[in-house]
């Protein structure tokens, strides 16, 4: 089956949006105060985060495309996606740029709320945008915890 031109360019516009809130969050990188703070021992090595968010960024644009497709530009469940993606981008202002764990934490449990609330809403028009968000909201689950796990020991 073919794809329209038109699904092809929104395809690519969802893209570029996952990409402009990715390249935001990545001026703001771990550094020497990250390596200097008390982590839990679980707290996975700087090697993972990248491959991981870029798998979790593509299935990040495609959920918001198909949701798009399936049920328009004006629902609650994209109006979701973009909260998302500027609550994902804020993250790493607050944690890594302002070195603000509280605020943060504040910011990540919102975005897993939104994440699980656009999980909720867009299986009812697009399984497929739904279950593309599950592993992203296993991961913000994870970061939360490790993120409250951060405040805790320092």
């Amino acid at each position: 089956m073919a794809i329209a031109r038109r699904d092809v360019l929104s395809l690519i516009a969802f893209f570029v949006l996952v990409a402009a809130a990715a390249a935001f969050g990545a001026q703001f990188s771990p550094g020497p105060w990250y390596e200097s703070i008390n982590k839990p021992s679980w707290n996975p090595p700087n090697s993972v985060f990248a491959p991981v968010w870029t798998a979790l960024y593509i299935c990040i644009a495609i959920a918001g495309w198909q949701v798009w497709r399936s049920m328009g530009s004006r629902t609650v469940a994209l109006s979701l996606w973009f909260v998302q993606l500027v609550l994902n981008a804020l993250w790493s202002l607050l944690f890594f740029g302002m070195h603000r764990p509280d605020i943060a934490a504040f910011d990540i449990v919102l975005l897993l709320a939104t994440i699980v609330a656009f999980i909720v809403l867009a299986r009812r028009n697009s399984k497929l945008a739904s279950l593309l968000f599950v592993p992203y909201a296993l991961w913000v689950a994870f970061a939360t915890t490790l993120n409250l796990a951060i405040i805790q020991l320092n």
